[in-house]
């Protein structure tokens, strides 16, 4: 090699030496699971095949003798027989209004795992229609009375009643202008004070809904940094937007976007060390289910995995070391508080968990049962312009945007979240809610029933011990038992702070009663030596064999 070639050499392979540790770094930086390898879990994804089971299958897929086999099939055919019995004109509207809406048809096909949704939309028809709601309990088109545990999403925190107190409030106030857009209704004035003394932020930006909220946080971020990288954590969610929604479910790739462990020492020393990140996202959820995906009934194939709870001081110290690093290196800290805001205290998850975000999103509950989303940060962030470059802004506008009606619904939910009644609801929040779960674990735990909950104050989670192929089928014996569940079914159980001890009392029945009714169906059977980890090998196999072609083993 020419003498002058020499240290250009030295460089390129110094460079190269550098790229290559600094990609180490990131990629050791992931967890280990699909869920922070969005394109390897996209990839794997893309290759499942398509396969149902015949009848026979459905109720022995995992190889059960026949004894059991059959009491499977006589729990299935008679709790079949049950819904057509009592919700008939609720599951006549859902049938007829299916085949225009594709959120229907798609929330009907995910509700259990794909080889046997077919089998199950045809006898378990989820009835999508209420009729009305009062407190904390829904009815549906058959008079049926169902306890709600769907919170509506995260919307109802304080209870239906309220809700439709401050949206009738909301009205009132705003009727005298209309749905006038544009121009601001004199009550937006005083939601943005309050909403400034809740959060500590200097300014806000009002959205159409908490995802359009995150889009506009993750904007500035980028704006205001010159980086385009956003951070988020193995599992969170965060709208249906692509950049916060890489792999499954987004058709294209985000490339801007990195998927890490939370928790995470190396997690760490990446935002301490790139220079390329704009922001991390945070879902104060994920303390529930650190580093696992929204649990969902629709891929409840064992027991319910990943992700692990974290402990209230557990969370606080990670977001706090989480902080000090993002604001060493330069990087926005956002706290995604759409889906939690409030339920954990008053001031929302940075109040409850003891941490300064840069930027704070909230939606969901804080609309007063209308939907919005908001975006509170300071001032210097909350900045769509630069001074010295006039054509160089951040453009964000919406024409719904600070709608009279909800502006005012909002400011009556606000005022309310004030009030001395309200404030009394989170006094030993915690422990109230704790205890309730402690009294739902033992009555199970005494009759020996594989389940239990984990939660977060008022957001569940049940969790199967049972090493079965049929656990997403409890969903379906708590329906019939009088509870309503969102689509999700038991992966994510919300209560409403009006649930008093007697209705909780109540509910503890209904739930002890599915879940006798699943160990007398016969769906927890499992043969000696069963393990989740066997079952969900038996089903690789499975989709190995139909994507080569074969029959089912």
């Amino acid at each position: 090699m020419h003498p002058l070639l020499l240290p250009l050499a030295a460089a390129t392979s110094l460079l190269a030496a550098a790229k290559g540790r600094r990609r180490l770094i990131l990629s050791r930086a992931k967890h280990p699971s699909l869920g922070g390898h969005v394109r390897m879990a996209k990839r794997v994804a893309g290759q499942l095949p398509f396969y149902d089971y015949d009848d026979d299958r459905v109720f022995r897929a995992d190889g059960a003798p026949e004894p059991v086999a059959a009491a499977r099939r006589a729990s299935f055919e008679a709790l079949a027989t049950l819904y057509a019995e009592r919700f008939p004109k609720t599951l006549a509207l859902t049938r007829a209004t299916r085949e225009g809406l594709s959120d229907l048809q798609f929330t009907g096909r995910y509700r259990v795992p794909f080889q046997f949704s077919r089998r199950v939309r045809e006898a378990l028809g989820i009835g999508a229609f209420l009729d009305r709601s009062e407190g904390p309990l829904v009815w549906d088109l058959d008079g049926n009375r169902l306890i709600d545990l769907t919170g509506s999403y995260g919307v109802n925190l304080l209870g239906y009643d309220l809700y439709k107190q401050t949206i009738r409030e909301g009205v009132a106030m705003a009727e005298p202008l209309g749905p006038v857009l544009g121009a601001l209704h004199p009550v937006v004035s005083d939601t943005v004070a309050r909403l400034r003394a809740l959060s500590g932020m200097d300014e806000v930006s009002f959205h159409m809904s908490g995802t359009e909220a995150v889009m506009q946080a993750v904007r500035l971020a980028r704006y205001h940094t010159g980086r385009r990288r956003l951070v988020r954590f193995a599992g969170a969610y965060h709208g249906w937007w692509g950049d916060v929604q890489p792999g499954i479910g987004n058709p294209v790739p985000a490339d801007g976007t990195l998927t890490l462990a939370d928790l995470s020492e190396r997690t760490l020393k990446v935002l301490a060390t790139r220079r390329d990140i704009a922001c991390v996202l945070v879902n104060p959820l994920q303390a529930l289910h650190a580093n696992g995906g929204a649990p969902s009934d629709g891929q409840l194939v064992a027991g319910r995995g990943g992700g692990q709870q974290v402990s209230r001081a557990d969370y606080a110290a990670w977001l706090q070391r989480l902080a000090a690093t993002c604001r060493a290196n330069g990087v926005v800290l956002i706290l995604d508080d759409v889906f939690m805001g409030f339920r954990l205290a008053p001031g929302g998850a940075a109040d409850y968990f003891g941490v300064r975000p840069d930027l704070v999103t909230y939606g969901k509950t804080l609309g007063g049962g209308l939907p919005v989303g908001v975006l509170a940060g300071g001032a210097a962030l909350m900045k769509r312009w630069r001074d010295d470059r006039p054509g160089d802004i951040c453009f964000a506008r919406g024409t719904f945007n600070a709608h009279p009606y909800v502006m005012g619904a909002m400011n009556a939910f606000l005022r309310r979240l004030e009030t001395p009644e309200v404030r009394a609801l989170y006094d030993g929040m915690d422990g109230r809610w704790r205890d309730r779960a402690d009294q739902l674990n033992a009555r199970l735990a005494a009759e020996d029933l594989p389940l239990r909950v984990a939660h977060l104050t008022t957001v569940w989670t049940v969790l199967h011990d049972a090493p079965s192929a049929y656990n997403w089928m409890l969903q379906y014996h708590l329906r019939a038992a009088g509870l309503a569940l969102s689509w999700v079914g038991t992966g994510r159980l919300i209560f409403s702070l009006d649930i008093d001890d007697a209705l909780f009392a109540e509910i503890v029945e209904r739930f002890l009663a599915a879940g006798r009714a699943m160990r007398d169906g016969g769906w927890w059977w499992h043969a000696e030596g069963a393990t989740d980890k066997r079952i969900r090998r038996r089903l690789l196999r499975e989709m190995i064999a139909v994507r080569m072609g074969r029959a089912l083993p």
